[in-house]
């Protein structure tokens, strides 16, 4: 009876319209709404410790402005962090400002009189216990937990992601699957491939890791080589992702909330975008940079960060890749390691 209930259903739905059919069936979900439906599980709580809340002057219209910036934790650019935590305690940063705003690149801050070239005055001492970094510590060396993390990731994101261009390229070339052959020519142009790791965006040539240059990403300004930055100096990019800084400099977190107080401000018209001596009321002051964990209780912001370790986190940079979701008509087939931005979530106390 029950074989026959289903064969009869199976008949109806032959003899329905294609069109029926389709719409018969549920809608994908955006990246949004996976994301959205994660469960508890999944989210991962960020340390006090590894947060930053900086305090801008108001608006123009007397609103308060706060920029939360989540530190970079181990094992990338933990010298330029231990900095950057000094330079916070001391209350070095108080007082400093937005000093260079280049449109589609980065906004820069620090003493407008360290290192800037529309510098009028003496620069702030540095605090001490400052710590000097090389060049080599731009990247980390990848151990066999690494690695395995990475293929991990790999499998997870980067070869989900551009499944369906994998298998239109291997049917028409009548070949075993890129997957199978070990074929990275979809990950990504600036490495060998490219990965999520712990929360973070990265790059690697097997041997060595990097963080890379995406929207809202955090670095070290510095001089020219062998200077590597002390953290007196900090950027967050605004415009396209400029890959070609990886390795280059040194990248120490990301703006997670409060974005929009940094990609906004006047762009400056001098070299580079730093604003000129006739702009200095451009500059936007910032009036404190605090630990989170140095804060009182009641007073520490609460974040976490959708585990890019997760099914639900594949699932979501799957989606990102290959948009099914009612607006979209062709899926990309792969998606920039930067488009597949990590959800990071305000929490209650």
């Amino acid at each position: 009876m029950r074989t026959a209930r289903f064969a009869a259903i199976a008949a109806l739905a032959l003899t329905l319209p294609l069109a029926a059919q389709e719409a018969a069936k549920p809608a994908a979900l955006a990246p949004s709404e996976i994301v959205a439906a994660a469960p508890k599980a999944d989210w991962v709580a960020i340390p006090a410790e590894d947060l930053l809340v900086m305090t801008l002057a108001p608006d123009a219209d007397g609103k308060p402005r706060t920029v939360v910036i989540q530190l970079m934790p181990a094992p990338f650019s933990q010298g330029w962090v231990h900095n950057i935590r000094l330079f916070a305690r001391a209350k070095w940063y108080d007082g400093i400002s937005v000093n260079r705003v280049q449109d589609n690149y980065v906004t820069q801050w620090g003493d407008p009189n360290y290192d800037n070239p529309e510098a009028t005055g003496k620069p702030k001492p540095l605090p001490e216990g400052l710590k000097v970094m090389t060049e080599a510590e731009y990247v980390v060396h990848a151990t066999e937990e690494m690695l395995e993390q990475h293929l991990n990731s790999l499998v997870g994101q980067v070869r989900i992601a551009s499944r369906d261009l994998r298998a239109a390229t291997a049917a028409e070339e009548g070949s075993e699957s890129v997957e199978e052959r070990g074929d990275w020519r979809y990950s990504d142009p600036y490495s060998l491939s490219v990965g999520h790791q712990k929360g973070w965006p990265y790059a690697t040539d097997v041997k060595t890791l990097w963080p890379t240059h995406c929207y809202g990403m955090v670095g070290v300004g510095r001089n020219y080589s062998p200077d590597t930055g002390s953290g007196a100096e900090l950027y967050t990019v605004i415009g396209h992702a400029p890959r070609h800084l990886d390795r280059n400099i040194a990248l120490v977190g990301r703006i997670i909330e409060g974005m929009e107080h940094l990609s906004s401000l006047p762009r400056g018209s001098g070299a580079l975008g730093f604003y000129t001596a006739e702009e200095a009321g451009k500059r936007t002051p910032i009036l404190t940079v605090r630990v989170a964990s140095d804060l009182p209780t009641s007073e520490q912001p609460r974040f976490e960060y959708l585990s890019t370790e997760s099914q639900t986190f594949a699932t979501y940079a799957d989606a990102i890749a290959n948009r099914r979701d009612p607006f979209f008509i062709v899926p990309a087939g792969g998606a920039d390691i930067c488009n597949i931005k990590v959800p990071v979530r305000r929490v209650a106390p």
